[in-house]
């Protein structure tokens, strides 16, 4: 058999039984989180331009859009995953060589499991797939260094999870894993340099494409199933060589995942807490601090402190800022949080942020970069301009996997990012839906999404 078929047969086997108790309430976790952020992200002026061109192109379909509208499987995948992602507040993955944020995979999930007429359970199975497939391809066959992103690896985990979501057998799942692993290797320059809005439909767009090639596979069409290991494929060409025994995985890789406590690159979340708890315990405010200096792992260091992934320094959009250690802590210690609102045009250009963004200084600590990804550590010294200085060291933050973050907690967050675009009610229906989601259609899920305020998201 060849890698596609094991993976194809791991897919097929794969059931919501298999779940552990645990990774069954850290997914409906996860998926609440990720609605939380769809609906946060309705207005979104990229999110809006993408519901214009399907309203155009393709405004009919079995598949639900989150606000209203339906539209085919594959635009729903795309439109859906960019509410999930736009935000960059979902959760992530830590690899040692690689970062990913497997609730990507909700969009084209659930537009296949509604399509399909799956219940709750599968739809849960068929994104612990997802999951699972993403986080152990990052893991074993990181591609970043290589000049790749990684919905690289995300190609193959939208094709695993859609597939399980169709229900279908292992050759048209191989023959899926074959077309779209093939066909769509993504280039990192999407995060390097100045950031455009790819960034964040940089995954919708995997999710789209792997969607449609999935439903293709469905019908008969077949793919290269030597993608992994055959000649000029994937461990030839980008990934080198790696070994993943299928028949040996479980679904238990979404209880490694971390989800976001701020509204920030995941690699800040801990120095943004230690910031904020070390203003808070000494009583400075912005007018006290000379100079902010954040020693960091190495990861964190080449993607969002000025390494080899661009200058932070000069922030001019959303996109820009949300990946700027210097901008996030900036405007972390302004406004004493970092939500979607820290990240409006007006609050960027604003001279007193981008003043003190300028006074935050990013070191590459080889030490703290030998503790990642275990740990999420950091070493933070403020100076003050009565020349105090205050310093703190962290080691994770609430949402990592030493300080899970509850379900409470999650529904907080949920609440307050779809409290524009919901109704109460529509609100507290949705949390219901997700936290009993093993009893339920999906299909009652997305009727819930579809039903929000009147013109959400339009």
């Amino acid at each position: 058999m060849t890698q596609a078929e094991q993976l194809g047969g791991f897919v097929r086997r794969a059931s919501y039984d298999d779940l552990s108790e645990r990774a069954r309430s850290q997914l409906k976790i996860r998926v609440l989180d990720a609605l939380g952020c769809a609906l946060g992200a309705l207005e979104a002026g990229p999110v809006r331009l993408i519901r214009a061109q399907i309203e155009e192109f393709c405004p009919s379909g079995p598949c639900t859009l989150v606000g209203g509208g339906r539209t085919s499987p594959e635009q729903a995948a795309f439109y859906n995953s960019a509410l999930v992602r736009y935000l960059d507040f979902n959760d992530s993955f830590l690899a040692p060589s690689e970062t990913c944020h497997p609730s990507d995979n909700l969009g084209a999930v659930l537009a296949a499991a509604e399509y399909a007429g799956r219940s709750g359970r599968d739809l849960l199975a068929s994104l612990a797939v997802a999951y699972q497939v993403q986080c152990r391809l990052s893991e074993e066959a990181p591609v970043r260094a290589r000049g790749f992103d990684h919905t690289t690896q995300g190609s193959y985990a939208v094709a695993a999870g859609v597939s399980k979501a169709l229900g279908l057998g292992v050759e048209e799942t191989a023959d899926a894993l074959g077309i779209c692993g093939t066909a769509f290797n993504a280039l990192r320059v999407t995060r390097t340099g100045v950031l455009s809005h790819w960034k964040g439909l940089a995954y919708p767009a995997t999710a789209f494409a792997c969607t449609y090639g999935t439903l293709l596979a469905s019908r008969g069409i077949t793919g290269p199933r030597e993608v992994f290991e055959g000649n000029k494929g994937f461990i030839d060409s980008i990934a080198g060589p790696f070994t993943i025994d299928w028949s040996e995985e479980d679904l238990e890789k979404v209880t490694d995942t971390i989800v976001k406590k701020y509204n920030s690159e995941i690699h800040s979340q801990s120095a943004v807490e230690g910031v904020l708890e070390l203003l808070e315990g000494s009583g400075a405010t912005a007018a006290d601090i000379a100079a902010v200096e954040i020693a960091i792992f190495g990861v964190a260091f080449h993607i969002i402190g000025g390494g080899e992934e661009g200058d932070k320094k000069l922030v001019e959009s959303k996109e820009q800022a949300d990946h700027s250690l210097p901008y996030i802590v900036a405007v972390a210690i302004l406004d004493r949080q970092v939500t979607p609102a820290q990240y409006r045009a007006d609050r960027i250009r604003g001279e007193d942020v981008q003043s003190l963004l300028r006074r935050v200084r990013i070191l590459n600590d080889p030490d703290l970069s030998r503790r990642f990804p275990a740990e999420m550590p950091c070493r933070i010294k403020v100076r003050l301009r009565d020349g105090r200085e205050l310093e703190s060291e962290k080691s994770d933050y609430e949402g990592f996997r030493t300080r899970p973050m509850r379900w409470e907690t999650v529904a907080a967050k949920f609440e307050r990012l779809a409290e524009p675009h919901a109704s109460g009610p529509a609100r507290r229906a949705i949390v219901d839906a997700v936290a009993h989601l093993e009893h339920l259609p999906a299909r009652e899920l997305t009727r819930l999404l579809a039903s929000l305020r009147e013109g959400a998201g339009r």
